[in-house]
């Protein structure tokens, strides 16, 4: 559908945010590019967050300078990105990020080539606009006007702008009044969104789940079509992707909404086939069971690491697996080893889970065995493993859950308290050994 290209303007009595709401430096940063006689909005996901009373995590501006003419302007400024060229300005606290108004549609031919501004000599020359043949943007630095730039953004409800000459709110696509009615809707036509960038199915999931809004019938008809083709986005840029989806404390609504639209499956075929079947005649339920508890933790203000979730997502797939190759004569902990690594080597290509991360994951799985014998050889040593914090924290989503495993919980608790190991240091000395001494010459008479 058209969009109207005449703004709605909210003046300031009309809407809650204040100043006092927004980030120093933000604002340093727009009265600075105001006073140069530029254009300059707070945009984005920090003006929807403000209007719903929420705390934003960052604040974003967008302005009618060009990346070269902001790196002129700010002496902390950074420029990055092949993609989108920005500008990330880098205060003590905090990172803002400074982006130029994107063309609704480019001039020139695709593949033409941009020469670099002097402020950016030394880049390489690159295309200023470059899609593939999936139709999905490779890079965009057409520059173009507020209107347009608000045209190619995601979702209404994230192309609200801030205006501080006057502290109005400007909304070119009804992006209000969704926000008051609880909508998530895209710009435009979805499937074309969706097409242009597919992880933006990912981020209607998230907003969603986060914002505990409806997505918008069409697109989410044009999200269910194409959930497929998620997989057309990068593999690394699909693993950040799902760290905020899993660990923004509503994993579990994201993780059905996700079910739903078809995108688990995509992301994770191995691990959707099998929550599709059941075992011993039972629905495979401690998936979202466990993302419950962990949005709780997550709510209650604790650090989540990467690895933790992934054990807690895929604990129960690869336990299972891993018993299979324990039935096929494999030692327990070759066999939690081998389905770790099978599994990564499926994933891997999809959601590029780093190596190390991986790791992490098979050594808290694999000590979950460890920790079933109690005290068993050597319990000390079982505290200096890598992943011995996050095993337990496993367990004990186990115990809580299940009921099972308190006692063995309780045990290795109490044996961590009473043997707290020193330190370790950068070169992995612990702290206080000191040198080796060196072996003294015996003298010669």
């Amino acid at each position: 559908m058209e969009q109207p290209l005449t703004p709605r303007i909210i003046p300031r009595a009309e809407h809650r945010i204040s100043r006092t709401l927004i980030s120093p430096n933000a604002l340093k940063i727009l009265y600075r590019l105001k006073d140069n006689g530029n254009i300059a909005y707070l945009v984005g996901g920090c003006v929807r967050d403000l209007l719903l009373g929420r705390e934003p995590k960052d604040f974003d501006v967008v302005t009618d300078a060009t990346p070269g003419e902001i790196k002129n302007l700010f002496r902390n400024c950074r420029l990055v990105g092949r993609r989108f060229r920005l500008a990330h300005l880098h205060f003590r606290d905090e990172i803002i990020e400074v982006a130029t108004f994107r063309a609704l549609t480019p001039d020139e031919a695709q593949g033409e080539l941009q020469a670099p501004s002097p402020a950016e000599a030394g880049y390489p020359r690159h295309p200023r606009h470059l899609v593939s043949e999936e139709g999905v943007v490779l890079r965009d630095n057409v520059f173009g006007t507020p209107a347009e730039d608000t045209l190619r953004r995601d979702f209404t409800v994230n192309a609200l702008a801030y205006d501080i000459t006057d502290f109005s709110i400007i909304d070119y696509v009804g992006g209000a009044e969704d926000l008051e009615r609880g909508v998530i809707r895209t710009i435009g036509d979805p499937v074309a969104s969706f097409t242009e960038d597919p992880v933006r199915m990912l981020r209607a999931v998230r907003f969603a789940a986060l914002l505990g809004f409806n997505v918008e019938e069409s697109t989410w008809r044009a999200l269910v079509e194409n959930a497929p083709a998620i997989t057309r986005a990068s593999a690394p840029r699909l693993y950040e992707e799902v760290l905020k989806l899993f660990l923004s404390g509503e994993g579990e609504r994201t993780y059905q909404l996700m079910r739903r639209s078809g995108l688990f499956v995509s992301l994770f075929p191995g691990l959707g086939a099998w929550l599709d079947q059941e075992s011993d005649g039972f629905p495979h339920v401690r998936i979202g069971r466990d993302l419950e508890w962990l949005d709780r933790r997550v709510g209650g203000g604790e650090v989540v690491s990467p690895p933790l979730l992934l054990a807690l997502m895929f604990g129960e797939f690869l336990e299972e697996w891993a018993a299979v190759l324990r039935g096929e004569g494999c030692a327990p902990q070759e066999a939690v080893s081998a389905a770790v690594a099978g599994f990564l080597g499926e994933q891997i290509p999809l959601v590029a889970i780093p190596h190390r991360v991986g790791m992490i994951v098979r050594d808290i799985l694999a000590l979950q065995n460890r920790l079933r014998r109690i005290p068993g050889k050597r319990p000390q040593g079982v505290l200096a493993r890598p992943g011995f914090g996050d095993a337990i924290v496993y367990m004990s989503c186990r115990c809580e859950v299940t009921g099972e495993e308190g006692k063995v919980l309780a045990w290795w608790e109490r044996f961590a308290r009473e043997n707290v190991l020193p330190p370790v240091g950068e070169e992995g000395e612990r702290a206080g050994a000191g040198r080796p001494r060196r072996r003294r010459r015996r003298r010669k008479r």
